[in-house]
């Protein structure tokens, strides 16, 4: 049961963490170098060539200080000088080799004369361990070690003239034999990795002899760094797994999670993203949770606003027309009353116009939000601007000849806005517009500039002023809903379709803007504008 248990665990979380691309990333970065790691610390202890060399040397200055030593004490005879056994075996007997190097002597038959090992009464004693096939620990590891160094053969220093040979010893002592140093590596009859050197044993300048030098302390050495790396291999397998998971769990789980909710938005099961833990992170994770949850309320927004536009569109449309249908079903019924079906036309003719302006400000409302991001903005010298805005109203015809004026009260301050020049204009010229339907006859309209400050940001504050009958108190804010309509005494009915400040509103909040309507003390309306200066 608990096997099954852990087995199911292990699964879970292998998939949690292996399930996904950016998982698997994270763990063979991590993982490689450690890979490359332990191949070379397994390359590095079988790439021992200096080593080996440095150890033939150290063999080659002894066995060259032996071979005189025996040669000066152990031969003798003239012309053709011997080898006394007895005296080499006596020599060899007064060396003190330590237990790791074997010293042996042979005639020129190849016959041992002397053993250090035996001469020195030294008895190895060793327990042979059980026999038993080894263990996939150590078979792995053989075979990864044997891999690295074929594949990675090719990247080992060339091997000099001071590299050692392998040579059987048969091989080692005909070359000994004829007077020349003779060094090899091989293994020994007891398995063991040796380094051999065998010199001549001359008296005068007649060989008489061979002493060979063998060291066998090489696997031990190797055995002692390999034992030495485990350690800090363990230790950064461990430290890259750890890392690895961290990064996982860190990373791919809330990317996995932030694709999760975005799934249920695009399926509909879900109108909102629960991303709340991820959010609170002060990391780019934690800003991307946050600029996700951001765009998704502003798109449910915007849907919103959207469903509430159609809304609002297919109840002003359906007014006109229903009053369109009303004059055409009685125009029926008053074929014989001219005075009647006049006074129908009339009222057909201002639907029909009404109609159109409808049709015209909501296809520009449509359109502006889209021009808006499409037009890059621009810095604008503010004052310049407006003043040239008023200007286009110079000689305009109006119902009521109101005049517009400008009044800079920057002192050229020369502010500056970073906008969009032809929202900005559709803007001022809405509120200009509106106040001069508001105002008496042969009034003027007045367009203020002056400097603000919000905090620590200058702003560039716009002021429309009338001096007609003011906006009542309740409605100030609600002026700028989409289809609001106040219509001034007088005003030819169709001419307003209660969009120009909503549209307004809407320019100005996007350029990070604020817009209010007041009444002047004086009497009349006042709209401000305040844009960051730039």
């Amino acid at each position: 049961m608990a096997a099954a248990q852990n087995r199911r665990s292990l699964r879970w979380w292998s998939g949690r963490l292996l399930g996904s691309r950016i998982a698997r990333l994270i763990f063979a970065s991590n993982l490689a170098g450690l890979i490359i790691l332990i191949i070379g610390a397994m390359v590095l202890n079988e790439m021992r060539a200096t080593f080996v060399v440095s150890k033939k040397q150290d063999l080659v200055g002894q066995a060259q200080l032996l071979s005189n030593l025996i040669g000066d004490d152990a031969a003798y005879g003239e012309p053709q000088p011997i080898l006394d056994d007895t005296l080499a075996k006596d020599v060899m007997a007064s060396l003190s080799l330590p237990p790791t190097m074997r010293g042996k002597i042979y005639d020129l038959e190849g016959n041992l004369v002397g053993d250090s090992y035996f001469l020195s009464d030294r008895v190895i004693v060793e327990n042979l361990p059980p026999l038993q096939d080894p263990d996939r620990l150590t078979v792995w590891s053989k075979g990864l070690s044997e891999w690295a160094v074929s594949v990675l053969g090719s990247f080992r220093p060339s091997e000099g003239e001071d590299a050692v040979r392998t040579l059987t010893f048969e091989e080692e002592f005909a070359e000994a034999l004829i007077g020349n140093e003779a060094a090899s590596q091989r293994f020994n009859d007891r398995g063991q990795r040796i380094i051999s050197v065998s010199l001549p044993i001359q008296h005068v300048s007649a060989v008489v002899g061979v002493l060979t030098l063998e060291s066998n302390d090489i696997d031990a050495i190797i055995r002692a760094e390999r034992a030495a790396l485990i350690p800090f291999i363990a230790v950064a397998i461990l430290v890259a797994l750890i890392t690895s998971g961290l990064l996982t769990i860190g990373i791919a789980n809330p990317l996995r999670r932030l694709a999760s909710e975005a799934d249920k938005i695009r399926s509909g099961s879900s109108s909102k993203l629960d991303l709340e833990r991820i959010a609170k992170r002060h990391d780019e994770i934690g800003h991307l949770a946050q600029s996700v949850e951001a765009m998704t309320e502003a798109l449910f927004e915007r849907i919103t606003a959207n469903e509430s536009f159609a809304a609002d569109v297919a109840h002003e449309l359906k007014n006109p027309l229903t009053s369109i249908r009303s004059a055409v079903e009685t125009s029926e019924m008053v074929k014989d009353d001219p005075a009647a079906l006049e006074k129908l036309r009339k009222v057909m003719a201002q639907d029909v116009k009404r109609l159109d302006r409808l049709i015209t400000d909501i296809s520009n409302a449509s359109r502006l939000e889209a021009e808006i991001t499409r037009i890059p903005t621009e810095r604008l010298d503010i004052s310049r601007f407006v003043r040239d805005v008023v200007r286009t109203y110079e000689g305009l015809e109006h119902q009521r000849n109101v005049k517009v004026e400008f009044k800079d009260a920057t002192m050229d301050a020369g502010l500056t806005v970073r906008g969009r020049e032809g929202p900005l204009g559709q803007v001022l010229r809405n509120l200009i517009d509106n106040a001069r339907s508001f105002s008496p006859e042969g009034d003027c309209v007045t367009v203020i500039l002056e400097q603000g400050r919000q905090g620590p940001q200058t702003t560039a504050k716009i002021l429309v002023e009338d001096n007609g009958p003011g906006i009542p108190e309740d409605k100030l804010e609600k002026i700028f809903d989409r289809f609001y309509t106040d219509r001034p005494e007088g005003a030819a009915f169709g001419n307003n379709s209660g969009l120009g400040l909503s549209i307004v509103a809407q320019i100005v909040t996007t350029h990070m803007g604020t817009v209010v309507a007041a009444n002047r003390e004086s009497g009349g309306a006042r709209f401000t504008i305040e844009l960051p200066a730039s």
